[in-house]
């Protein structure tokens, strides 16, 4: 179970960063960013969903453990944030910080706040 939900989670990684790259450009690591945020949102619905007992322990194994695994990074949100401050931008490197913590904390609250009312 896990590998199958690694393995579907690391595809849609590529997928979703490469379209969200495409839109915005790659001045700001949005696709990151993006990634990180509804990687947190499904995180946090899956957890609380398994945690009520809504939804069957393998579904934490498939979905949290090995999607929610393979799709987020928080080694290329590192990078990501290195680079730009190498470049100089310590503002937009500020920024990403600030984002990806608050929106990715946002998005989990708001998934287990949806996943204990399914």
């Amino acid at each position: 179970m896990i590998a199958v939900g690694g393995a579907l989670g690391a595809m849609a990684r590529y997928w979703v960063g490469g379209v969200v790259a495409a839109r915005l450009g790659g001045s700001f690591p949005y696709g990151t960013l993006v990634i990180n945020a509804t990687g947190s949102l499904i995180l946090g619905f899956f957890m609380a969903a398994a945690a009520e007992r809504l939804l069957s322990p393998n579904w934490r194994f498939l979905v949290a453990i090995g999607f929610a695994g393979a799709y987020t990074t928080f080694s290329t949100f590192e990078y990501e944030t290195y680079m730009l401050i190498e470049d100089g931008s310590w503002l937009r490197a500020a920024a990403n910080v600030v984002l990806s913590v608050g929106v990715c904390f946002a998005a989990l609250a708001g998934g287990i706040v949806l996943g204990r009312k399914i």
